[in-house]
């Protein structure tokens, strides 16, 4: 800019001073003495020198400054640095490139000034449905290494040149290497990632070398750093493509990627892509297709659930009925128990009560048999005179108190002619009755 208005101001100050000398002097012209007329064209020069010498170096940009006399340098730091009327080539420290996929009115939206924007093309996957994909792909130069900046530089010119004729092909390589690798299906089935890995590693380290081979044959893996999609119909001859592998190793195309340039990858990923129609409305029949599907699966788990709902109620009833009658029963066995128990206890108790009985009994018997062995031997032994009175004694006394507690009946019938045979009738009477209260107490 500088230079352009320097260069006005001596062209006009040298039209000014030839226009005078011409027509002379002019009431337009009087102001434009020879003195002012000289300092136009000074400024002019120092401006158009300024310009030319020095520049400003923008912020995130790198300049490649070529000398006239054939040498040149690199700049890479913000400020004023001089130029000495050297070309300028200046590149952005990071390069951002979009695909993008316009708006119904055709437009790509708001974008920056400093990305290189276009319009995504169509691309045909495996299974040849075709879609746009919208891609973001940030490109870093190598500034450290000045040689090969200058070196990328000056085989490219410009920025715009590196990126139309260096970067953008690459990128339009890997996209459509990356779709041969799988079917439109399969992206949208969980290997996008795979996608976006596969369009990275192209971009950075080389484009692979893809080899061709049919559904229906056994695929052969080298190595063990990629996983080959599985083909479900076997009968199909459709031709494909995979990675060819060499000791473990992808195969690429020599000299073909952005590292020979001292160029790095930073970001590479598909932000968007647009099905064709058809493939929209297959996908639309299945999304149907899965929502009848989850519908009818979540209708036969509630039907599934809700029998069992029912078995584990029933389950629990019987449980609760079963825990009813098992404890009736136990209370019922408890109470049977109980009673065999207690009838056991009482004839225990009856036993031992008949055994203390019949000890008693024997006891008693016994001590009248000793009472009365005793007495027999006093008898048979002969008492003395005053022991056989106080015996004559007892006995009198007992006979007497035996008698007055004797009962005779009031009324007697007797045969006048046995009167004689059986004697006195009231001595019958007393010694029956003697008879029965010795033999009661002898046996209680």
């Amino acid at each position: 800019m500088l230079t352009f208005l320097g260069i006005i101001l001596i062209l006009g100050g040298i039209i000014i001073f030839i226009i005078k000398t011409i027509f002379g002097t002019s009431k337009t012209l009087n102001w434009f003495t020879r003195q002012r007329n000289f300092q136009m064209i000074g400024i002019g020069l120092v401006m158009s020198v300024i310009s030319g010498v020095f520049f400003y170096a923008e912020p995130g940009t790198a300049y490649a400054v070529q000398y006239p006399w054939g040498s040149q340098k690199a700049v890479v730091h913000q400020g004023v640095n001089t130029k000495l009327w050297g070309r300028l080539i200046p590149i952005q420290f990071e390069l951002p490139i979009k695909y993008v996929i316009p708006d119904n009115e055709g437009e790509l939206g708001e974008q920056s000034k400093y990305a290189n924007v276009d319009k995504a093309k169509y691309w045909a996957f495996s299974d040849a449905v075709k879609a746009r994909i919208a891609t973001s792909v940030v490109i870093s130069i190598n500034t450290a290494d000045e040689a090969q900046f200058l070196s990328v530089a000056d085989r490219n010119k410009t920025e715009r040149n590196l990126i139309r004729s260096r970067i953008i092909p690459n990128i339009d390589q890997s996209i459509k290497n990356t779709c041969k690798l799988m079917d439109a299906q399969d992206y949208i089935s969980g290997q996008a990632s795979d996608f976006d890995r596969y369009f990275k590693d192209q971009l950075e380290n080389g484009m692979y070398v893809l080899e061709e081979y049919f559904a229906s044959e056994k695929r052969e893996i080298i190595g063990d750093s990629t996983t080959v999609r599985t083909v479900a119909n076997k009968e199909s001859k459709q031709k494909r493509y995979r990675i060819k592998y060499v000791n473990g190793e992808p195969v690429r195309e020599y000299g073909n990627s952005l590292k020979a340039y001292g160029l790095t990858v930073v970001q590479a990923v598909v932000t968007e892509i647009d099905w064709e129609t058809t493939f929209d409305k297959r996908l639309q029949l299945q999304k149907e297709e899965v929502a009848q599907t989850q519908l009818e699966k979540q209708q036969a788990e509630r039907q599934f659930y809700r029998a069992q709902k029912e078995i584990a109620k029933g389950e629990a009833e019987k449980a609760t009925e079963r825990a009813r009658l098992e404890k009736e029963q136990i209370q019922k066995t408890i109470e049977a128990e109980t009673k065999a128990k207690v009838a056991e206890f009482n004839l225990i108790e009856e036993r031992k009560n008949y055994e203390v009985a019949q000890f008693k009994a024997k006891t008693q018997k016994t001590m009248a048999d000793a009472q009365s062995y005793e007495n027999a031997k006093l008898v048979t032994a002969g008492l003395t005179p005053q022991e056989r009175a106080e015996w004559e004694y007892k006995t009198s006394v007992n006979i007497a108190r035996e008698l007055k507690e004797l009962k005779l009946p009031e009324i007697y019938i007797q045969d006048g002619n046995k009167q004689d045979n059986d004697g006195n009738l009231l001595q019958s009477l007393i010694g029956a009755d003697l008879a029965k209260k010795m033999m009661t107490k002898k046996n209680p």
